[in-house]
């Protein structure tokens, strides 16, 4: 399977998850304080997704912005799409975790994920919008 590929089931699955499960997440969301360190809540999970495809937007950004000086036809343009779209997909998903965190880290509220989605994920985006605007002026 390509990194496209798989970027883009993870981010379909992602966003079709939150809208499709948002009535039953927010009942596990509204948890108490009595969660143990190495729990998987359901915040938890979609934080830690959420920053694992910022970090491999990132990934993918820092290649495309390597990569951006070579004509394009090599993959640099689509590399840059893939960790623009993918990289705003993540830092949605940070902020919108941390908007509705109520606690702060070690509640099982996924808020340590979701800082570090917003952050992979803004570091994506910038990282694939400047491959995107070089390769525009090198073709």
């Amino acid at each position: 399977m390509s990194v496209r590929r798989l970027l883009v089931t993870a981010a379909a699955a992602m966003l079709g998850g939150l809208v499709l499960a948002a009535p039953a997440a927010a009942h596990d969301l509204a948890q108490s304080a009595d969660v143990e360190a190495y729990t998987l809540t359901t915040a938890r999970f979609w934080a830690t997704a959420a920053a694992l495809l910022g970090l491999a937007a990132a990934v993918i950004g820092g290649l495309a912005r390597a990569r951006s000086v070579r004509p394009i036809g090599r993959g640099g343009k689509k590399r840059a799409i893939v960790a623009l779209v993918a990289g705003l997909i993540a830092l949605v998903g940070g902020v919108l975790n941390l908007a509705v965190a109520d606690g702060g880290p070690g509640t099982g509220n996924g808020v340590v994920a979701g800082a570090l989605a917003l952050l992979s994920g803004l570091t994506a985006a910038i990282l694939g919008g400047l491959a995107l605007s070089r390769s525009r002026r090198t073709g």
